[in-house]
């Protein structure tokens, strides 16, 4: 009796102690957030489309950088500006490095080989050592003639496409033909081509279900039992039909490729490369076929919309400043020698074409939320309680249009980047947007300089060889008079992980007929260049 006594006594003194202790030193409050409902908390209030420009608005309304929102369990921390975002992700990178777990993209419809979007650990350790070995800045330069193959390609295309209409679809090609070419040695020789529309039908899945809070499976994960004809399962049906395009993605191109170099034709690719090094025996567990498989299938899927968003911003920014066009040209005829095409080696000598792409990034960002990390433990900043568990996201649109960062931070204005009196890049005038549009920490994006340095060989070869204009409508008037007049852009983009402007109409004029014929020339020069 007296044990059974002495046992309760001790359980009994320890409740004690743990209250006086609760009591002396109460549990930090989570950040400030949006007031919710009881039970399912803020899940109803968080928006499905452009959530980044609500995150900022509630972080402003609430004077704060580090925003909490419950959704029916599911911590979220959004954070609002660069400062904050080093602070956890960088310095701190050790517990903020993982990945929620999404259930509609990682279970249901297949992307748990993306190690992008997997949790920190092995698996992704694996990964990520053979994509930035194969990505690095002294690897990628091998590519480089895959990277002008491609634009001269796109230069032809719209030299021999000259109505004035949507010109996303070619762009899209390029994206396509370039991410191909680069991870796998496959050329493309057509328009429409199958591959381009894999990765484009598997990417339209994955562009809705990373984003936390799209689906309600991911904050109820139970959901993930209903059957696919339970009424409102309609979440199921899209998983089903989005986990064919994603295994196709993965394997037919690779498998493709594979009986290519086998029947003795192969081209410089991150493919060849790797499985070089595999059969030659190296001494490195990240290089196993399945990882290659999953790596190039990470990449295949990361490089073509992202590309797309990209060039199609630069075109708006055009399109809207031709003085900025103008400038751009004057520079690219000092430089370039007649008869040549702007190349890599041309970038330290073209510096305004460089504040144009950095400016593109920067005005309207392709991943305006980055990549959600995952809290692996729980942490204290700034006398707020972050769970261990909670999903952080990082708002790059609010830290890219940071108002005491750029001025004017909603107008296109590549002399933001510009020293005015040398004409060089001068970032200490405004920061380097890729302080955040490439991801942060341990998750920063690992193709990040081959993607710029695409970026900058279509728009510097774009920006030399024609004059980018908006598209003429002819109207008539109530007097019945026809006349002509400028169709004025919209500017609207289709929301997502990745951010796509919605398509609209140009004209792409070769700036005189020497320009054409120096695109016609540089494809025939080009062809077999790969190989």
């Amino acid at each position: 009796m007296g044990t059974y006594i002495d046992f309760f006594a001790i359980i009994a003194v320890g409740a004690l102690l743990y209250a006086i202790h609760r009591r002396r030193k109460p549990s930090p409050p989570f950040p400030p957030g949006p007031k919710g409902l009881p039970l399912v908390g803020n899940l109803f209030q968080v928006p499905v489309e452009f959530e980044w420009i609500k995150y900022h608005k509630w972080s402003t309304e609430l004077n704060t950088d580090i925003l909490h929102l419950d959704l029916a369990g599911t911590h979220i921390i959004v954070l609002d500006n660069y400062e904050v975002a080093t602070d956890l992700l960088e310095s701190r990178s050790s517990l903020y490095s993982g990945r929620p777990h999404l259930v509609m993209m990682i279970e249901l419809m297949g992307w748990g080989f993306n190690f992008g979007f997997v949790d920190y650990g092995d698996f992704w350790r694996k990964h990520r050592r053979m994509a930035q070995q194969s990505l690095n800045a002294t690897a990628i330069r091998q590519y480089r003639p895959h990277l002008a193959h491609a634009t001269r390609n796109l230069l032809k295309r719209l030299l021999d496409d000259r109505d004035d209409r949507n010109l996303i679809p070619h762009f899209r090609q390029l994206a396509g033909e370039t991410i191909l070419s680069v991870a796998y040695g496959i050329e493309i020789q057509q328009e429409n081509d199958p591959y381009i529309k894999l990765a484009e039908d598997a990417n339209e899945g994955a562009i809705a279900a990373a984003v936390p809070g799209k689906f309600l499976v991911d904050a109820i994960p139970i959901l993930k039992y209903v059957p696919a004809w339970f009424p409102g399962a309609s979440f199921k049906r899209k998983a089903r039909e989005w986990y064919k395009f994603t295994r196709m993605m993965l394997e037919v191109p690779y498998a493709d490729a594979k009986k290519r170099i086998e029947s003795g034709n192969p081209t410089v690719s991150i493919l060849l490369t790797n499985l070089q090094k595999i059969e030659a025996g190296v001494k490195d567990d990240a290089f196993t076929e399945d990882v290659l498989r999953n790596t190039l299938g990470a990449l295949y899927s990361a490089g073509s919309d992202t590309t797309v968003s990209a060039i199609v911003t630069c075109v708006l920014g055009l399109l809207e400043h031709p003085e900025i066009l103008k400038k751009a040209q004057a520079q690219i005829d000092a430089v370039v020698k007649p008869g040549h095409l702007p190349d890599l080696d041309d970038e330290p000598s073209l510096p305004y074409v460089t504040a144009i792409a950095k400016e593109a990034l920067r005005w309207r960002d392709v991943v305006p939320l980055s990549l959600p990390h995952a809290l692996s433990a729980d942490d204290e900043y700034k006398g707020y309680r972050l769970p261990a568990g909670a999903v952080v996201l990082a708002n790059a649109w609010a830290m890219l249009h940071d108002e005491s960062v750029y001025a004017n931070p909603f107008e296109f204005s590549p002399e933001r980047f510009i020293d005015p009196e040398t004409g060089k890049l001068d970032y200490s005038r405004a920061r380097d947007p890729e302080h955040a549009c490439f991801g942060f920490g341990r998750r920063i994006c690992p193709g990040r300089v081959m993607a710029f340095e695409s970026l900058w060989l279509i728009l510097a070869s774009l920006i030399a060889t024609f004059d980018i204009e908006k598209a003429k409508e002819k109207v008539t008037l109530s007097s019945g008079e026809e006349v002509e007049r400028t169709v004025e852009l919209s500017h609207e983009y289709k929301s997502g992980l990745v951010v796509v402007a919605k398509p609209f109409r140009c004209v792409f004029r070769p700036r005189s007929e020497e320009k054409a014929e120096l695109i016609r020339a540089s494809v025939l020069q080009g062809q077999g260049s790969l190989h």
